[in-house]
């Protein structure tokens, strides 16, 4: 999914971990994917206050959409370089093409991972037969080591199982003993939860790790502390349990935590890089190799779409430093 904020800021993140005082909430802001009947997202990372948790550096949750009344999703083929895209749905299908010559469907149950790496373009449009769109869109921010990597595309069907009262699918990273086997350049985990009404699990986790737990459905408490839906209830680093319960109501959650990057990131509409100059140089490129034509298969490759890739907005007029 693309960032198609009009204006979307230029963010260097450099975030510290707070100290193990608790959970702290990350409220979400909402977000329209562009058009007179957009499909609306709610966006949770980056915020001013928190820009990643491990690698984790975007986080936007969306639907129960109808489809019919939105439009459902068509983003047309836009950029991205030095993350990857985790597409994790719980209701509904989106085609997805990219300059790999990937072309897969994202559907419940099936992690999409696209590793952008050095530079690549996809395009992702609901299918006729989705009613109602309702997932997440992930990314996470790949080391300085690893970002200019050759892209590629994985699909891996991540096996529900039971812990205590609840349903777990791990999808990225490892957790309670299973290990998805799509590829990550830092430790990571990334897993959607089910709990029945009434119940409570207590979590092993990795204490190197900070975590974020998304609330999709239900009434939900991490560590005593009351989560709202729609919200991420982050935790830092420290503890090597998390105790999740739902109310009244059956709950939905979704996973995510790492270890602190502790790389500062360059973050503007798709792209990750390490300075402004850099980030500068790849919307240039895109604009003119592919949006102009100039070079279509050069750095972001090629892709095959009924339509014209999608322009880059125009950059920011003040030069960002890195935070302390």
């Amino acid at each position: 999914m693309s960032n198609l904020d009009a204006a979307p800021e230029e963010r260097v993140c450099s975030d510290e971990p707070v100290g193990d005082g608790g959970i702290v909430l990350i409220e979400p802001r909402d977000v329209p994917l562009g058009g007179p009947r957009a499909m609306t997202v709610r966006r949770t990372l980056p915020q001013r206050g928190r820009s990643l948790i491990g690698a984790w550096c975007f986080v936007d949750h969306y639907g129960p959409d109808a489809v019919a009344g939105s439009g459902g999703m068509v983003v047309p083929p836009h950029p991205h370089t030095g993350l990857q895209t985790v597409s994790w749905l719980f209701t509904g299908e989106i085609e997805h093409r990219d300059s790999t010559g990937a072309h897969a469907m994202v559907v419940p149950g099936e992690l999409n991972l696209m590793t952008a790496g050095s530079g690549i373009q996809h395009s992702e449009v609901s299918t006729p037969q989705a009613k109602t769109l309702h997932g997440v869109q992930l990314w996470t921010a790949l080391p300085d080591s690893s970002r200019h990597v050759e892209p590629f595309f994985e699909n891996y069907v991540a096996t529900p199982f039971e812990h205590q009262d609840a349903t777990v699918s791990v999808f990225l990273g490892s957790l309670l003993g299973r290990e998805s086997t799509a590829t990550t350049f830092s430790p990571l985990v990334g897993a959607q939860i089910d709990l029945p009404a009434d119940t409570e699990i207590s979590l092993p986790v990795d204490a190197r790790f900070e975590h974020g737990v998304l609330v999709d459905t239900g009434e939900v408490s991490v560590d005593d502390e009351a989560v709202p839906v729609d919200h991420i209830g982050y935790r830092a680093p420290g503890s090597d349990t998390l105790v999740i319960a739902a109310g009244s109501t059956s709950a939905r959650i979704v996973l995510i935590g790492g270890e602190p990057l502790d790389e500062s990131i360059v973050m503007w509409w798709n792209f990750i890089g390490r300075t402004h100059d850099e980030v500068v140089a790849y919307r240039e490129q895109w604009m003119r190799e592919v949006v102009g034509g100039e070079n279509p298969a050069g750095r972001f490759g090629s892709t095959v779409y009924d339509g014209s890739p999608l322009p880059a907005p125009e950059l920011p007029t003040v030069r960002l430093r890195a935070r302390d």
